[in-house]
């Protein structure tokens, strides 16, 4: 095992346990995005209005799993979830994440 497979190995190890325990799948993309498709039973609010939403997700009491098109937006929402004390990883590309689910 090289040291990228242990990295990504690690992470994907890290998405299924937060999914194995109830996690919410949290679609940050636009709604232009979402309208395309979308995980269904997934929570979707745009990464530019996440800051309006941060007591609505606190309330749920749940860890979420943040996905997007790419995984470069729903990484900064990960982090700035983790920052106002939301348990979130990152779940990458939401097809992919589908795919586990």
């Amino acid at each position: 095992m090289g040291f990228l497979d242990f990295i990504f190995g690690t992470k994907k190890r890290q998405v299924q346990d937060f999914l194995d325990n109830g996690a919410v799948v949290l679609d940050v993309r636009t709604q232009r995005e979402w309208d395309k498709g979308h995980i269904e039973n997934s929570k979707h609010i745009p990464l530019d209005d996440l800051h309006n939403h941060v007591n609505k997700l606190k309330q749920m009491n749940k860890p979420f799993v943040v996905c997007c098109e790419s995984g470069i937006r729903s990484a900064k929402a990960a982090k700035f979830l983790n920052l106002n004390n939301i348990e979130a990883t990152n779940g990458g590309g939401w097809v992919n994440l589908s795919k586990k689910l």
